[in-house]
Parts: C-alpha cells; sequence; structure tokens
C-alpha cells in the first residue's frame, strides 16, 4: 500500500476512498466461500500463489457499526475472543487516527508463528467506519527468532452501518506468509480460517457492551484522542517493510494431516 513503494506515508482520503471500493466491489473477485451469512473471494492469483488478496464479508445483527469498530480498536478486549493471537499492542502514535502496533499469531500447527509491525490508521465516516494497515519497520522492534516476520501489503476493516442496530463487516487482506505454504494452507484459509475469524468478531461484538460498562467504560482513544497516552512517533522513524529484505521459509512438504482438530472448525 505504500506509495512508490519507498516512503512511509499516512493514509489519506484516496487511500481509504480506494479501499472501500475494493471492498464494495465484485469485479475480479471470484467466490469461494458462501454459507450461513459469510462469503469469502479471493481475486486475481492462481491457488498455488502464496501473496493472496482475500476479502470477506458477514452481516451482524443485533450489533452497531459502532460497537463493532469500539470492538476492533480495543486492545484490551481483543484477547478475550482472538484465539488466534499470541500478543499484541501500540507502539506509538503518529496523529489523532494513525498509530504503529504489532500482532503476533498462532498459525495452524505445524506451520511456524508470524507476527507484523504495522501502520495503523482508522477514519469514522459517518455512520461507516475503516481501518487501514500495512507494515512498517521499525528499529526498535525487529524480527524475534521465534516468530516468521510477515508482510501486511495491505490489509484493513470497512463496518457499515445497517439501520440503527445492525451492520455490514468487510475484511479486506493481502498478506505475504514470508514462505512457500502447501496448497492446503492456501484453501484453509478462505474455506475455514477466514470465515471462523468473521464468526468471532461478530460474537466478540455481541458481548461488548456488556464486557466495556465492567472495564474502564469511558476509556476510548480511538474516538478521544486526549486520552492517548502513547508515545509520539516520528515517521522518520520508520521505513517501509519490503518481504525480499526478510526471511523466506519453505513450508510446502508440511502435511495437512498434522492440523490440530481446532484448525478444522468453520
Amino acid at each position: 500500500m505504500s506509495r512508490g513503494g519507498e516512503m512511509v506515508y499516512i493514509p489519506d482520503d484516496s487511500d481509504f476512498s480506494s479501499f472501500r471500493d475494493q471492498c464494495e466491489s465484485l469485479e475480479g473477485w471470484h467466490c469461494r466461500y458462501n454459507k450461513a451469512g459469510v462469503t469469502v473471494w479471493s481475486q486475481g492469483q492462481e491457488e498455488s500463489c502464496t501473496v493472496q488478496k482475500i476479502k470477506t464479508c458477514i452481516s451482524c445483527k443485533d450489533v452497531p457499526a459502532e460497537t463493532l469498530y469500539d470492538v476492533l480498536h480495543d486492545t484490551r478486549y481483543r484477547k478475550k475472543w482472538d484465539s488466534n493471537m499470541i500478543e499484541t499492542y501500540d507502539i506509538g502514535r503518529l496523529t489523532v487516527n494513525a498509530d504503529v502496533g504489532y500482532y503476533s499469531w498462532k498459525c495452524p500447527s505445524p506451520l511456524k508463528n508470524r507476527d507484523f509491525v504495522t501502520l495503523r490508521s482508522w477514519l469514522p465516516l459517518g455512520n461507516d467506519y475503516m481501518i487501514i494497515n500495512y507494515s512498517v519497520k521499525h528499529p526498535k522492534y525487529p524480527p524475534r527468532k521465534d516468530f516468521v516476520r510477515a508482510v501486511s501489503l495491505q490489509t484493513g476493516y470497512l463496518i457499515k452501518a445497517n439501520g440503527a442496530s445492525a451492520c455490514v463487516l468487510y475484511y479486506l487482506t493481502q498478506v505475504d506468509p514470508r514462505g512457500s505454504l502447501p496448497k492446503w494452507v492456501v484453501n484453509r484459509v478462505s474455506q475455514f480460517v477466514a470465515p471462523k475469524a468473521m464468526k468471532k468478531i461478530y460474537k466478540a461484538g455481541l458481548k461488548y457492551p456488556e464486557w466495556k460498562r465492567k472495564h474502564d467504560p469511558g476509556y476510548k482513544p480511538w474516538v478521544y484522542p486526549e486520552q492517548n497516552t502513547l508515545p509520539s512517533v516520528s515517521l522518520a522513524e520508520l521505513s517501509v517493510q519490503h518481504a525480499d529484505s526478510l526471511e523466506n521459509i519453505d513450508e510446502t512438504g508440511l502435511p495437512e494431516d498434522h492440523l490440530s482438530t481446532s484448525d478444522h472448525e468453520a
């Protein structure tokens, strides 16, 4: 997503508009899954290609768009519902609507776990909301030995209000996992991992209001920037995370039958 490939920048209105268009457009997208209110599409590349662009959508009854936006921002609450997450934290703020953060992800066994350092930006637009990110390098958070540092080329959420008490959630991602993955993993992302993740977010949205009432209900620095106590980060400290500068591992030989049962749930 970085312009020109070299400069780190904070996304502007044109970037958010482009992201929204990608979420809402069907042109060039191939439907891979459509069950129980969840749809998954992929774009362009062959199934065997590791760097795929994936888009998912779910209708969320009884969850206002504003609530789901809070869920996706609230790192304390994320630990309650995101069972794939190993660790997440904010590193620093760039502006009132942009920050830098760290996220590590538990990959299906027997794959190695991945982590990311990303620049994230968000935009409330009337009753709709967008959050987008892409990978950057921060000198104090280099790749770690116990993770494969992956690259988010473009990842984000579009939350569209559907009346006062419901919404539609889009999740679009293009990630380079820095590894040659088996074809079964690529297929599993669209058939199992993505639908399961969307259902988790929906359930998290249903439970969030009750949880938030008991956990610092007035604290929402993504809505009230004056509450943000993160240290400031300068764009000059960051550089674009090029995939080819990172270790690339070959996991193509790993067998599917070693997957734990939890990875099979949709």
